[in-house]
This record gives structure tokens, C-alpha cells and sequence, in this order.
């Protein structure tokens, strides 16, 4: 794999992604614009993937939902397989 191929991690249930962010890791809820400010992600893309528009994230994405809502990566998302190539430079932020 090289440094510019980044794997797509598919949302497991967007209603499991709705349910958790009623009551996150600290047992707060968490609006669509609290977690995507908190994942350092768009508000479209949060949106998105809670209507079904959209069902699969970079996998720096994928982990920084997951930490912002509190829980590891592979409760909300599964990887799908495929790796995408990606000339933007990789997004991951450190573990509070």
C-alpha cells in the first residue's frame, strides 16, 4: 500500500451512529455540529452519513468519529476492502 492509498471504512448501521450520539462516551449527547467539530470533520459528511447519503469514510475519518463519539472504530465502521488513492494529506489527530 503506499503512503497516498488509504482504506474505506463503511458505516456499520447509520441508526447504531444516531443511537451513540444520544449518549457518547461521557454519557452526553452529541449534536451533528458537536461531533463535527469534535472529529474535525464536515457537518455535510456527519449528515451525510446518518440519511444513508453516504455509508463509507476514509478510515483517519472513520477513527476520528469513532473517538469523538467515544468508542473504537470497529463498533461504528467495517473496512469494505478497498483502498482508495488520495492526494490530500492524511488527517489524524491524537488521542486525548
Amino acid at each position: 500500500m503506499s503512503e497516498h492509498t488509504i482504506p474505506l471504512y463503511q458505516l456499520v448501521d447509520r441508526t447504531l451512529l444516531a443511537t451513540l450520539m444520544k449518549r457518547t462516551g461521557t454519557g452526553a449527547s452529541m449534536s451533528v455540529r458537536d461531533l463535527a467539530s469534535q472529529a474535525d470533520v464536515s457537518r455535510s459528511t456527519i449528515g451525510n452519513l446518518l440519511s444513508g447519503v453516504q455509508e463509507a469514510v476514509f478510515y483517519p475519518t472513520a477513527c476520528q468519529i469513532a473517538a469523538a463519539i467515544g468508542v473504537d472504530v470497529l463498533i461504528l465502521f467495517t473496512p469494505t476492502g478497498r483502498s482508495t488513492r488520495h492526494s490530500g494529506r492524511i488527517r489524524l489527530k491524537a488521542a486525548a
